[in-house]
């Protein structure tokens, strides 16, 4: 396809390809809503891996390689600490559970942050839960279950608040449930590839849960009724690749995926099904992406937002204070 290219005012360019719509992402110096279409953030080292949006504060949160940490960033780029513990080394997916008051973060330790150890590369593993409106600690849970490596990287929530957490260095998904107590919702050989398991994770309101392998990219469907009867998700094209997933208001999942640790494309893909997710579609793709190091993915009530954490420079031990947020058009 030929390269496309985006006047300053234009918010948006559409063609269509192979029956789904391209969507070239949002330029800077576009607003809608009052958030700007492209928000550069500046914090010491922080190469935040996940994004939540914090309903409280009208602003994105976000976690940290480096330091552990969950962070507030303003639209206008503005960087603050909101939680932090000292057992969590890096943490990664954050999710707002805005009905409780509470903010959830994976965590683990891939030798990325100046507090790593052998004892804790690739051993340690959790879910940290914080109250959202102080950064409280509520609870802290050791999810380094059973023999192996363990690193737990994404979440997602339930109504009754109960947390389904990703480990991609096992083969099992953990539920956490309110009171902070963990336990193995399934455990299958499927989900761990070449020593690469599953990543991102969302819960469907028709009561199962969609998560992708980051090495192989299939998406698995896994019933909460019947977590062993977990299926493969029928695609056109598999999600290598594939990290941060976020279920729209509109039923549509976005999908990010990379090439930071798989030969997967730089690209947000937006998914659609019509049968309860045993077969999705591309209905929206944004290929290449702007920003080439794309992670995870939230919604606002102004449109998604991609983070780019700045992570391939971290991984080359070249670490630096910037990383983006913009708008998928």
């Amino acid at each position: 396809m030929s390269k496309l290219m985006i006047g300053r005012r234009a918010l948006l360019t559409l063609a269509v390809a192979a029956g789904s719509v391209l969507v070239l992402p949002t330029q800077a110096g576009a607003t809608q809503a009052g958030l700007p279409a492209v928000i550069s953030a500046n914090a010491p080292q922080l190469h935040p891996e996940g994004v939540a949006w914090d309903p409280l504060r009208r602003s994105f949160l976000v976690s940290s390689l480096r330091h552990g940490t969950v962070s507030v960033v303003r639209p206008d780029g503005q960087v603050r600490t909101l939680a932090a513990d000292p057992r969590m080394i890096s943490t990664f997916g954050v999710h707002v559970d805005a009905a409780r008051g509470r903010v959830l973060t994976a965590y683990g330790d891939f030798g990325l942050s100046p507090r790593s150890t052998p004892a804790t590369v690739r051993k340690s593993a959790g879910l940290g839960v914080f109250d959202l409106r102080t950064g409280r600690l509520l609870h802290l849970v050791d999810l380094a279950i059973g023999a192996g490596e363990h690193a737990a990287n994404d979440l997602a929530i339930d109504p009754a608040g109960n947390a389904y957490v990703t480990d991609p260095l096992s083969d099992a998904i953990h539920r956490v449930d309110v009171h902070g107590r963990a336990s193995v919702l399934v455990r299958d050989p499927r989900l761990l590839t070449n020593g690469i398991g599953m990543n991102g994770i969302v819960w469907h309101p028709r009561g199962h849960l969609l998560a992708v392998n980051y090495a192989t990219g299939v998406l698995w469907r896994i019933p909460l009724a019947n977590p062993a009867a977990l299926a493969q998700v029928t695609l056109p094209e598999p999600l290598v690749g594939g990290d941060g997933l976020d279920l729209r208001p509109d039923g549509s999942l976005t999908v990010v995926t990379n090439n930071l640790s798989a030969p997967g494309r730089v690209a947000i893909r937006v998914l659609r099904s019509t049968d309860g997710w045993r077969s999705a579609q591309v209905t929206r793709r944004a290929e290449p992406w702007t920003d080439t190091e794309p992670t995870t993915v939230t919604s606002t009530p102004h449109g998604s937002y991609v983070l780019d954490g700045r992570l391939a420079t971290l991984l080359a031990g070249k670490p630096v204070d910037t990383f983006t947020l913009r708008r998928l058009a």
